[in-house]
């Protein structure tokens, strides 16, 4: 009953918070302050629920390093969704067509903040979190990645394929973060340093919900497995081949650190704090 718990107490944020940003009706500081308001929000209740269900304090939300450890995902994201963009550039696959608009990537800050600030709570903090301590790491990474890219077929412009490249993207890289770290502060920057690279600043459609309005005035040509079509870029071969090499690199740094969880491991964790406890 925790998860249900946990991740009804979060959704119900999101879902408040999404709403909220809807009503804007695209006002760029009404959107932002509303986004942001919903981001920060969130957290306290993530802790609330975790502690009123599993009695312990939130190690995952911990607030030492929490500015440096946003900032490096933010930047890794950036990065990663820039070298896709270069990549297509490079091909002739994708055109600047001019600037774009400064309070559109405004409102898109608060859009972006509160998406990737709910789905790590929802996605990373609760169902991979408590899946893992069933099923150990490589069988929870896999389902609730498969989740994450399969609530995506409910978008505009969604194929299945944008659905898979989805699931080896955002939920392979993203929990790779997480457990490389073991904190939800550095999936939580590297999604949204995507997400705003995606939208705010090279203004692509984003998971086949359409064109965004960010700094740059931009489109694409060419075949749609390399440019990802009317989905975006996200289901480009460039974002997934980019993305799988940094899920790589997480997940051997979650290996070194000893992060890594199989459900023997679980169990035999399980039945010592048993037999302490008896």
């Amino acid at each position: 009953m925790r998860l249900v718990w946990q991740f009804l107490a979060v959704a119900a944020v999101a879902f408040i918070g999404s709403q909220a940003v809807a009503a804007a009706d695209g006002s760029p500081w009404p959107a932002l302050l509303l986004g942001l308001l919903t981001a920060v929000l969130a957290v306290p209740v993530y802790r609330w629920v975790v502690r009123r269900t599993e009695r312990r304090q939130p190690a995952e939300l911990a607030t030492s390093g929490v500015w440096g450890a946003t900032a490096r995902g933010a930047v890794i994201g950036a990065a990663v969704f820039g070298a896709v963009i270069a990549s297509l550039a490079f091909l002739g696959d994708f055109h600047i067509d001019g600037r774009g608009t400064v309070t559109g990537a405004i409102g898109l800050v608060g859009f972006m903040a509160a998406a990737a600030v709910t789905e790590e709570l929802l996605f990373r903090g609760i169902l991979f979190r408590i899946a893992e301590e069933r099923l150990g790491t490589w069988w929870a990474l896999t389902t609730t990645g498969s989740l994450f890219g399969l609530m995506h077929l409910t978008n505009e412009h969604a194929t299945a394929w944008g659905a898979l490249a989805i699931a080896i993207e955002a939920g392979g890289m993203l929990t790779a973060a997480y457990l490389a770290t073991r904190s939800l502060w550095l999936p939580i920057g590297l999604h949204f340093g995507w997400n705003f690279a995606e939208s705010g600043i090279f203004s692509t459609e984003v998971s086949g919900n359409g064109a965004t309005h960010g700094l740059l005035d931009s489109s694409t040509s060419g075949s749609a497995l390399v440019t990802g079509g009317d989905f975006g870029p996200e289901a480009s071969v460039y974002s997934v081949l980019f993305c799988i090499l940094v899920t790589a690199a997480f997940l051997r740094l979650a290996h070194r650190r000893g992060h890594l969880r199989s459900r023997r491991r679980r169990a035999e964790q399980t039945d010592a704090t048993d037999t302490l406890v008896r």
